[in-house]
C-alpha cells in the first residue's frame, strides 16, 4: 500500500473488518442515526465515480460546499478517492465571497451542497498547475489570516498520512473511541475527521452546538472523546442539568483556552480540558494530556516524531526555562508539514529551511518542560522598551464578569512608542463595566506598564472568515 492511499486504504481496510460499526452517528431531534463503516465506503465510492463522471481529473482543485454533518464527510471523501485536492469553502458564504474564493484558490469545480453535489467546472488556470499536481494534492485550506494576508496551504496524500500517524501517538484514537464532534468541518477536517475514520472510531455529529443536546447525545452515546473550542466548551460549562460527560479526553484546539474557561469546565464535569496546538501547516505537534489539570493553559508537551525548539531574536535557540518575560518564537520540526503555500507558489523546502516551520508565535517552556504561549509576536506590545503581549492584558480582562470579549492592542505614542488600549464587548450592553473596576482589575495583577490606558466599549470585534479575532 502506497503512502498516497494510505489513509483511504485504512478506511477501507476497517469497512472490511467492521462493515457494520457505526462510522458516523446523527443527532436528528433526539434520536441517534448511524451510518456504519460499510455504507461510509460505498457512498465513498459511488460519490467518487460521479465525480470522475462529471471530468475531475487527478490533482485538480475542488471548492467543497455543503453543510456541517455527514453530507460533508461523505462528499469529502468521494473527492479524496476520485483523485481530487479536497478545498472545503464555508457554508455560510454569499455569492460574491464564493467568487473571490474560487479565484484565490484556483478551482477547477465547484462542488456545492445547494447544487446537488454536481461538480460544476470552473475556468480558473494556475501557473504552477504542473508542480502542484506532481505532489499528488489531497487538500487545500488557507490560514486564518488573523494577523497578515491568508495563504493557501497544501497538503499531499503523503504528508497527510504522516501526520495522522504522528498525532495519534498523543490522542490514541481507536475503534472504540466515540468523538463527540463540535468544530466546523470548513475548518478542521484532516487531523480529526480523517484521524477519527483512519483509525477506526465512530464520530458522533450533534443537531446543535446548543449544551443540553450535546450533552444528551454524549450521554445517549457513550462519547469517549470531546474534541471542541473554547467557546464550545463555555456554553457545555453552562449547563445546569444533571447531565454529566464521562470522555476521557476532552480536547480543547482553534484559539488559546482561557484560565476561567477551564476552571467552570472541571468545576462542572470534573474533567480537565486539555489544550492542543493546531498549526495547518504542521498538524498536531503539542498535546496538553499529562498536565491538564495542574497546567490548563499550558500548551503542553511536544509529541514524540515532532522537535519543538524556541528561537530568539539572534537566531540561537533559547536555553533553559524561560517566562512570559522571556520567550523564544516557537519553531517546529517533524513528519507531516505542509508541501507548499499555493500563491505566490513557494515549496515548503524554501520555507522549512534551516529553522523549521516558524509559527510566528512567542512561547516558554517550564522547568519540566512543557510549552506555553506568551502571545503572537505581531501582539507584541513595546512601551518605552518594555515588551509584553497583548494576550496577557486580555487574560486579566476576560476574568471580569462584565466583560463578554476583549482585543488589546498598541497604539502609537510620540515619546512611549507604543500604549496598550483594550476594546471591550460588554455581557450587557445597557451596563458595561465601569473604567475603575477594570483598572482596578490590571491593577491587581499587572504591572504598571501592561495596563491599557484606554478602555474602548464597542459591540463586537472584527473577525477573520474561521472566527478567530483579527489583529
Amino acid at each position: 500500500m502506497s503512502e498516497a492511499t494510505h489513509t483511504l486504504a485504512a478506511i477501507r481496510a476497517h469497512a472490511a473488518l467492521r462493515p457494520h460499526q457505526p462510522a458516523l452517528c446523527i443527532d436528528e431531534d433526539g434520536v441517534s442515526r448511524f451510518v456504519d463503516y460499510a455504507e461510509l465506503v460505498a457512498r465513498m465510492e459511488s460519490g467518487a465515480q460521479r465525480l470522475r463522471d462529471a471530468g475531475l481529473a487527478r490533482g485538480a482543485r475542488v471548492g467543497l460546499v455543503a453543510r456541517q454533518g455527514a453530507g460533508f464527510i461523505e462528499e469529502a471523501l468521494a473527492i479524496l478517492a476520485a483523485g481530487g485536492c479536497l478545498v472545503p469553502v464555508p457554508d455560510d458564504a454569499g455569492p460574491e465571497a464564493r467568487d473571490r474564493f474560487a479565484e484565490q484558490a484556483f478551482l477547477a469545480h465547484w462542488d456545492a451542497e445547494d447544487e446537488g453535489f454536481a461538480c460544476r467546472p470552473l475556468s480558473h488556470r494556475f501557473p504552477e498547475e504542473d508542480a502542484f499536481r506532481a505532489l499528488d494534492p489531497a487538500y487545500l485550506r488557507f490560514t486564518s489570516g488573523t494577523t497578515s494576508v491568508r495563504k493557501g496551504v497544501v497538503l499531499s496524500h503523503a504528508r497527510i498520512a504522516e501526520r495522522l500517524e504522528a498525532a495519534n501517538t498523543g490522542l490514541r484514537i481507536g475503534p472504540d473511541d466515540r468523538i463527540l464532534w463540535l468544530l466546523p468541518m470548513a475548518h478542521h477536517f484532516v487531523v480529526s475527521i480523517l484521524l477519527y475514520l483512519r483509525f477506526g472510531a465512530t464520530i458522533l455529529l450533534p443537531g446543535s452546538s446548543l449544551a443540553r443536546p450535546v450533552l444528551e447525545l454524549a450521554d445517549r452515546e457513550s462519547a469517549t472523546v470531546c474534541y471542541a473550542s473554547p467557546f464550545h466548551y463555555h456554553l457545555l460549562s453552562k449547563d445546569a442539568s444533571d447531565l454529566g460527560l464521562g470522555v476521557r479526553l476532552a480536547v480543547s484546539t482553534a484559539e488559546g483556552l482561557r484560565g476561567d474557561v477551564a476552571e467552570r469546565f472541571r468545576a462542572r464535569f470534573g474533567l480537565p480540558l486539555a489544550q492542543a496546538l493546531g498549526i495547518i501547516e504542521v498538524g498536531l505537534p503539542v498535546l496538553n494530556e499529562d498536565e491538564a489539570e495542574k497546567k490548563p493553559q499550558a500548551l503542553g508537551r511536544p509529541l514524540p516524531a515532532y522537535d519543538v525548539w524556541l528561537r530568539g531574536e539572534d537566531g540561537t535557540p533559547v536555553a533553559g526555562p524561560g517566562s512570559p518575560d522571556r520567550t523564544g518564537e516557537i519553531c517546529i520540526r517533524g513528519p507531516g508539514l505542509f508541501d507548499a503555500y499555493l500563491s505566490p507558489w513557494t515549496p515548503s523546502s524554501e520555507v522549512l529551511e534551516p529553522d523549521g516551520f516558524r509559527t510566528g508565535d512567542q512561547g516558554w517552556f517550564d522547568a519540566d518542560g512543557t510549552l506555553f504561549l506568551a502571545g503572537r509576536r505581531h501582539n507584541r506590545i513595546n512601551m518605552a522598551g518594555m515588551k509584553f503581549f497583548c494576550e496577557e492584558v486580555e487574560d486579566v480582562l476576560l476574568r471580569h464578569a462584565g466583560v463578554r470579549e476583549c482585543r488589546v492592542f498598541g497604539r502609537e505614542h510620540p515619546r512611549l512608542g507604543e500604549i496598550p488600549v483594550a476594546e471591550i464587548v460588554p455581557e450587557d450592553a445597557t451596563k458595561p463595566p465601569p473604567k475603575r473596576e477594570l483598572l482596578q482589575a490590571c491593577r491587581q495583577t499587572l504591572p504598571a506598564y501592561k495596563i491599557p490606558r484606554e478602555f474602548r466599549i464597542v459591540e463586537d470585534l472584527q473577525r477573520t472568515a474561521t472566527g478567530k479575532v483579527a489583529r
